[in-house]
Protein backbone atom coordinates (compact mmCIF):
# COMPACT_ATOMS: atom_id res chain seq x y z
CA UNK A 1 0.00 0.00 0.00
CA UNK A 2 1.26 3.45 -0.88
CA UNK A 3 1.35 5.70 2.18
CA UNK A 4 0.71 9.45 2.15
CA UNK A 5 1.81 11.67 5.04
CA UNK A 6 -0.43 14.73 5.50
CA UNK A 7 0.45 15.64 9.09
CA UNK A 8 3.23 18.20 8.65
CA UNK A 9 1.64 20.47 11.27
CA UNK A 10 2.56 17.81 13.85
CA UNK A 11 6.10 17.17 12.63
CA UNK A 12 8.21 16.94 9.48
CA UNK A 13 10.91 14.54 8.29
CA UNK A 14 14.43 15.80 8.91
CA UNK A 15 16.06 17.03 5.71
CA UNK A 16 19.02 14.81 4.66
CA UNK A 17 21.22 17.93 4.37
CA UNK A 18 20.31 18.81 7.97
CA UNK A 19 21.26 15.30 9.15
CA UNK A 20 24.56 15.51 7.25
CA UNK A 21 25.38 18.84 8.89
CA UNK A 22 24.59 17.47 12.38
CA UNK A 23 26.56 14.19 12.21
CA UNK A 24 30.09 15.51 12.99
CA UNK A 25 28.80 17.07 16.23
CA UNK A 26 27.85 13.64 17.55
CA UNK A 27 31.35 12.24 17.00
CA UNK A 28 34.48 14.25 16.09
CA UNK A 29 33.22 17.67 17.22
CA UNK A 30 31.64 16.56 20.49
CA UNK A 31 33.06 19.24 22.80
CA UNK A 32 31.03 21.03 25.48
CA UNK A 33 30.59 24.66 24.29
CA UNK A 34 31.23 25.89 27.86
CA UNK A 35 34.75 24.41 27.82
CA UNK A 36 37.62 26.77 27.02
CA UNK A 37 39.69 24.22 25.06
CA UNK A 38 39.55 23.90 21.27
CA UNK A 39 36.97 21.09 21.32
CA UNK A 40 34.56 23.26 23.28
CA UNK A 41 35.24 26.45 21.35
CA UNK A 42 34.60 24.64 18.07
CA UNK A 43 31.12 23.78 19.31
CA UNK A 44 30.55 27.29 20.61
CA UNK A 45 31.49 28.82 17.27
CA UNK A 46 29.08 26.49 15.46
CA UNK A 47 26.27 27.44 17.85
CA UNK A 48 26.86 31.14 17.26
CA UNK A 49 26.81 30.55 13.51
CA UNK A 50 23.41 28.83 13.81
CA UNK A 51 22.19 31.63 16.07
CA UNK A 52 23.19 34.21 13.47
CA UNK A 53 21.31 32.35 10.73
CA UNK A 54 18.11 32.41 12.77
CA UNK A 55 18.58 36.03 13.84
CA UNK A 56 19.16 37.10 10.22
CA UNK A 57 16.02 35.24 9.14
CA UNK A 58 13.99 37.24 11.68
CA UNK A 59 15.70 40.61 11.23
CA UNK A 60 16.92 40.34 14.83
CA UNK A 61 20.24 40.63 16.64
CA UNK A 62 22.20 37.46 17.41
CA UNK A 63 22.09 38.04 21.16
CA UNK A 64 18.26 38.19 21.04
CA UNK A 65 17.98 34.49 20.12
CA UNK A 66 17.86 31.99 23.02
CA UNK A 67 17.85 28.26 22.29
CA UNK A 68 15.30 26.07 24.09
CA UNK A 69 14.10 22.47 23.89
CA UNK A 70 11.24 23.40 21.55
CA UNK A 71 8.16 25.54 21.02
CA UNK A 72 6.50 24.45 24.26
CA UNK A 73 9.43 25.56 26.39
CA UNK A 74 9.69 28.81 24.43
CA UNK A 75 6.01 29.58 25.12
CA UNK A 76 6.37 28.71 28.81
CA UNK A 77 9.54 30.81 29.10
CA UNK A 78 7.94 33.82 27.40
CA UNK A 79 4.69 33.83 29.37
CA UNK A 80 5.96 32.88 32.81
CA UNK A 81 9.18 34.85 32.40
CA UNK A 82 7.35 38.10 31.63
CA UNK A 83 4.63 37.48 34.23
CA UNK A 84 7.06 36.92 37.11
CA UNK A 85 9.33 39.79 36.08
CA UNK A 86 6.50 42.32 35.81
CA UNK A 87 4.11 41.34 38.58
CA UNK A 88 5.06 44.51 40.46
CA UNK A 89 3.42 46.44 37.59
CA UNK A 90 0.30 44.30 37.20
CA UNK A 91 -1.13 40.81 36.99
CA UNK A 92 -3.30 40.85 33.84
CA UNK A 93 -2.59 38.83 30.68
CA UNK A 94 -4.52 38.84 27.39
CA UNK A 95 -4.55 35.91 24.99
CA UNK A 96 -6.91 34.23 22.52
CA UNK A 97 -9.17 31.26 23.16
CA UNK A 98 -7.55 29.20 20.36
CA UNK A 99 -3.89 29.29 21.45
CA UNK A 100 -1.68 26.20 21.57
CA UNK A 101 -1.86 24.21 24.83
CA UNK A 102 1.60 25.49 25.75
CA UNK A 103 0.17 29.01 25.97
CA UNK A 104 -3.29 28.17 27.37
CA UNK A 105 -1.95 25.88 30.11
CA UNK A 106 0.82 28.33 31.05
CA UNK A 107 -1.89 30.96 31.52
CA UNK A 108 -4.08 28.53 33.50
CA UNK A 109 -1.11 27.84 35.79
CA UNK A 110 -0.56 31.56 36.36
CA UNK A 111 -4.25 32.00 37.19
CA UNK A 112 -3.81 29.54 40.06
CA UNK A 113 -1.18 31.80 41.64
CA UNK A 114 -3.06 35.08 41.37
CA UNK A 115 -2.74 36.30 37.79
CA UNK A 116 -5.83 37.32 35.81
CA UNK A 117 -6.18 36.14 32.21
CA UNK A 118 -8.60 37.32 29.52
CA UNK A 119 -9.24 34.70 26.82
CA UNK A 120 -10.60 36.57 23.81
CA UNK A 121 -12.90 34.75 21.36
CA UNK A 122 -12.28 34.67 17.61
CA UNK A 123 -14.77 35.03 14.77
CA UNK A 124 -16.09 32.20 12.59
CA UNK A 125 -12.91 32.33 10.47
CA UNK A 126 -10.70 32.02 13.54
CA UNK A 127 -9.56 35.67 13.40
CA UNK A 128 -8.97 37.76 16.50
CA UNK A 129 -10.17 41.36 16.27
CA UNK A 130 -7.38 43.82 17.23
CA UNK A 131 -10.03 46.18 18.60
CA UNK A 132 -11.13 43.46 21.04
CA UNK A 133 -7.53 43.27 22.26
CA UNK A 134 -7.46 47.04 22.70
CA UNK A 135 -10.71 47.04 24.69
CA UNK A 136 -9.48 44.23 26.96
CA UNK A 137 -6.40 46.17 28.10
CA UNK A 138 -6.45 47.48 31.68
CA UNK A 139 -3.94 49.41 33.75
CA UNK A 140 -2.83 46.00 35.12
CA UNK A 141 -2.10 44.39 31.73
CA UNK A 142 1.53 43.26 31.49
CA UNK A 143 1.45 40.79 28.59
CA UNK A 144 -0.43 40.05 25.37
CA UNK A 145 0.16 36.65 23.75
CA UNK A 146 -1.39 35.80 20.37
CA UNK A 147 -0.25 33.03 18.01
CA UNK A 148 0.90 34.11 14.56
CA UNK A 149 -0.90 31.24 12.83
CA UNK A 150 -3.16 28.51 14.19
CA UNK A 151 -1.71 25.01 14.37
CA UNK A 152 -5.25 23.65 13.92
CA UNK A 153 -7.19 25.75 11.43
CA UNK A 154 -4.25 27.58 9.84
CA UNK A 155 -5.67 31.10 10.21
CA UNK A 156 -3.01 33.83 10.17
CA UNK A 157 -3.67 36.47 12.82
CA UNK A 158 -3.26 40.27 12.39
CA UNK A 159 -0.10 40.25 14.49
CA UNK A 160 1.28 43.57 13.18
CA UNK A 161 -1.90 45.43 14.18
CA UNK A 162 -2.06 43.79 17.61
CA UNK A 163 1.64 44.54 18.09
CA UNK A 164 1.07 48.23 17.36
CA UNK A 165 -1.59 48.35 20.05
CA UNK A 166 0.72 46.65 22.54
CA UNK A 167 3.57 49.02 21.71
CA UNK A 168 1.39 52.11 22.07
CA UNK A 169 0.32 50.90 25.50
CA UNK A 170 3.89 49.83 26.42
CA UNK A 171 2.76 46.25 27.01
CA UNK A 172 4.99 43.25 26.26
CA UNK A 173 3.79 41.30 23.21
CA UNK A 174 4.53 37.60 22.58
CA UNK A 175 3.61 35.52 19.55
CA UNK A 176 3.79 31.75 19.14
CA UNK A 177 5.12 31.54 15.57
CA UNK A 178 5.89 27.81 15.60
CA UNK A 179 3.57 26.95 12.69
CA UNK A 180 4.53 29.86 10.43
CA UNK A 181 8.27 30.07 11.10
CA UNK A 182 10.20 28.86 8.05
CA UNK A 183 7.09 28.79 5.85
CA UNK A 184 6.40 32.51 5.38
CA UNK A 185 8.60 35.62 5.85
CA UNK A 186 8.85 36.99 9.40
CA UNK A 187 10.44 40.24 10.57
CA UNK A 188 10.23 40.94 14.29
CA UNK A 189 10.32 44.72 13.86
CA UNK A 190 7.53 44.73 11.28
CA UNK A 191 5.44 42.48 13.54
CA UNK A 192 6.04 44.70 16.60
CA UNK A 193 6.74 41.64 18.77
CA UNK A 194 8.89 41.56 21.90
CA UNK A 195 9.01 37.75 22.10
CA UNK A 196 8.55 35.10 19.42
CA UNK A 197 8.53 31.30 19.80
CA UNK A 198 10.02 28.94 17.19
CA UNK A 199 10.54 25.21 16.75
CA UNK A 200 12.90 23.26 14.50
CA UNK A 201 10.91 20.13 13.69
CA UNK A 202 8.15 22.02 11.87
CA UNK A 203 10.56 22.99 9.05
CA UNK A 204 12.44 19.72 8.44
CA UNK A 205 14.87 20.23 11.31
CA UNK A 206 15.47 17.88 14.28
CA UNK A 207 13.06 17.47 17.18
CA UNK A 208 13.95 18.65 20.67
CA UNK A 209 15.25 22.09 19.75
CA UNK A 210 13.57 25.47 19.47
CA UNK A 211 14.27 29.11 20.15
CA UNK A 212 12.79 32.19 21.73
CA UNK A 213 13.38 35.66 20.34
CA UNK A 214 13.65 38.13 23.21
CA UNK A 215 13.83 41.78 22.19
CA UNK A 216 16.72 43.58 23.84
CA UNK A 217 15.51 45.36 26.97
CA UNK A 218 12.54 43.03 27.59
CA UNK A 219 12.16 42.36 31.30
CA UNK A 220 12.27 38.59 31.86
CA UNK A 221 12.86 36.07 34.65
CA UNK A 222 14.60 32.81 33.77
CA UNK A 223 13.13 29.58 35.12
CA UNK A 224 16.00 27.25 34.19
CA UNK A 225 18.77 27.78 36.72
CA UNK A 226 22.27 26.35 36.67
CA UNK A 227 25.19 27.37 34.47
CA UNK A 228 25.98 30.45 32.42
CA UNK A 229 24.61 29.20 29.10
CA UNK A 230 22.51 31.35 26.75
CA UNK A 231 23.57 34.62 28.38
CA UNK A 232 22.24 33.27 31.71
CA UNK A 233 18.76 33.10 30.18
CA UNK A 234 18.56 29.31 29.93
CA UNK A 235 20.93 27.06 31.87
CA UNK A 236 21.85 23.54 30.63
CA UNK A 237 24.55 22.20 28.35
CA UNK A 238 23.59 23.14 24.80
CA UNK A 239 22.23 20.48 22.46
CA UNK A 240 24.93 21.22 19.90
CA UNK A 241 23.95 18.79 17.09
CA UNK A 242 20.30 19.86 17.26
CA UNK A 243 21.20 23.57 17.28
CA UNK A 244 23.42 23.07 14.23
CA UNK A 245 20.57 21.18 12.53
CA UNK A 246 18.11 23.93 13.39
CA UNK A 247 20.39 26.53 11.85
CA UNK A 248 20.79 24.47 8.67
CA UNK A 249 17.01 23.93 8.41
CA UNK A 250 16.49 27.71 8.63
CA UNK A 251 19.15 28.27 5.97
CA UNK A 252 17.39 25.83 3.63
CA UNK A 253 13.97 27.35 4.36
CA UNK A 254 15.25 30.86 3.69
CA UNK A 255 16.43 29.85 0.22
CA UNK A 256 13.33 27.84 -0.76
CA UNK A 257 10.51 29.40 1.28
CA UNK A 258 8.90 31.67 -1.33
CA UNK A 259 8.86 29.03 -4.05
CA UNK A 260 7.63 26.38 -1.61
CA UNK A 261 4.82 28.62 -0.33
CA UNK A 262 3.54 29.21 -3.87
CA UNK A 263 3.66 25.48 -4.64
CA UNK A 264 1.90 24.52 -1.41
CA UNK A 265 -0.81 27.17 -1.84
CA UNK A 266 -1.69 25.70 -5.26
CA UNK A 267 -1.82 22.18 -3.80
CA UNK A 268 -3.81 23.38 -0.78
CA UNK A 269 -6.46 25.07 -2.92
CA UNK A 270 -6.60 22.08 -5.30
CA UNK A 271 -7.28 19.75 -2.36
CA UNK A 272 -9.97 22.04 -0.94
CA UNK A 273 -11.66 22.29 -4.36
CA UNK A 274 -11.53 18.51 -4.85
CA UNK A 275 -13.02 17.79 -1.42
CA UNK A 276 -15.90 20.22 -1.92
CA UNK A 277 -16.65 18.83 -5.38
CA UNK A 278 -16.73 15.20 -4.25
CA UNK A 279 -18.09 15.31 -0.70
CA UNK A 280 -21.37 16.81 0.51
CA UNK A 281 -21.98 18.77 3.73
CA UNK A 282 -18.35 19.88 4.11
CA UNK A 283 -17.16 23.01 5.88
CA UNK A 284 -13.74 24.64 5.58
CA UNK A 285 -12.49 25.70 9.00
CA UNK A 286 -10.37 28.83 9.22
CA UNK A 287 -10.03 31.77 6.86
CA UNK A 288 -10.23 30.95 3.15
CA UNK A 289 -7.21 33.08 2.18
CA UNK A 290 -5.55 34.32 5.39
CA UNK A 291 -4.27 30.83 6.16
CA UNK A 292 -1.03 28.87 6.10
CA UNK A 293 -0.09 27.58 2.64
CA UNK A 294 0.23 24.02 4.01
CA UNK A 295 -3.03 23.86 5.97
CA UNK A 296 -6.42 22.37 5.08
CA UNK A 297 -8.89 21.90 7.96
CA UNK A 298 -12.40 20.61 7.28
CA UNK A 299 -15.47 19.35 9.08
CA UNK A 300 -17.95 16.90 7.55
CA UNK A 301 -21.47 17.00 8.92
CA UNK A 302 -22.42 13.95 11.05
CA UNK A 303 -18.93 12.42 10.70
CA UNK A 304 -16.76 11.99 13.82
CA UNK A 305 -13.25 13.26 13.22
CA UNK A 306 -11.43 10.49 15.04
CA UNK A 307 -13.29 7.75 13.15
CA UNK A 308 -12.48 9.48 9.87
CA UNK A 309 -8.78 9.65 10.77
CA UNK A 310 -8.67 5.96 11.67
CA UNK A 311 -10.30 5.04 8.36
CA UNK A 312 -7.91 7.29 6.45
CA UNK A 313 -4.99 5.63 8.20
CA UNK A 314 -6.28 2.21 7.14
CA UNK A 315 -6.17 3.53 3.56
CA UNK A 316 -2.56 4.67 4.05
CA UNK A 317 -3.27 8.38 4.61
CA UNK A 318 -1.88 9.99 7.79
CA UNK A 319 -3.67 13.13 8.92
CA UNK A 320 -4.65 14.94 12.13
Amino acid sequence: MRKVYLDYAATTPTDPEVVKTMLPYFTDRFGNPSSIHSFGQEGKAAINEAREKIASFLGAMQEEIIFTSGGTESDNFAIKGVAYANQHKGNHIITSSIEHHAVIRSCKFLEKIGFKVTYLPVNEDGLLDPEAVKKAITDKTILISVMHASNEIGTIQPITEIGKIAREKEICFHSDAVQIFGHLPINVDELNVDLLSMSSHKLCGPKGIGALYIRKGTRMVSFMHGGEQERRRRASTENVPAIIGFGKAVEIAKNSMNEEAKKLTILRDKLIKGIFEKIEHVRLNGHSTKRLPNNVNISIESVEGESLLLNLDMEGIAAS
